[in-house]
């Protein structure tokens, strides 16, 4: 795996807020339980991330939980295989143009 080629898919998963987060009010919203979590854009990425360079906007102010993810460890692994499956499947199913 090459980090220098991230996707930032982990960007993708639910991301609950925990206390002590200093995440800023615009980057939260509210889960079906009522719990803080991290907003998602319309494409359903993290609402933080810069969409041009796959970056954390608020790196500085990230959640614990996004802290705590290890680049290139085995979630990291696993999350990429799991959306690389997926875009595998989208694009079998597409019609071709």
């Amino acid at each position: 795996m090459d980090c220098r080629r991230c996707d930032a898919v982990c960007c993708r998963l639910p991301v609950l807020l925990q206390a002590g987060d200093e995440v800023p009010r615009q980057y939260t919203a509210r889960d079906r339980h009522g719990r803080a979590v991290m907003a998602r854009n319309d494409e359903g990425w993290c609402a933080a991330i810069d969409p041009y360079h796959l970056r954390c906007t608020i790196y500085s102010q990230r959640p614990a939980i996004c802290r705590q993810f290890a680049m290139g460890g085995d979630d990291c692994r696993r999350e990429r295989q799991d959306y690389l499956r997926q875009a595998d499947a989208w694009s079998l199913s597409s019609p071709s143009t």
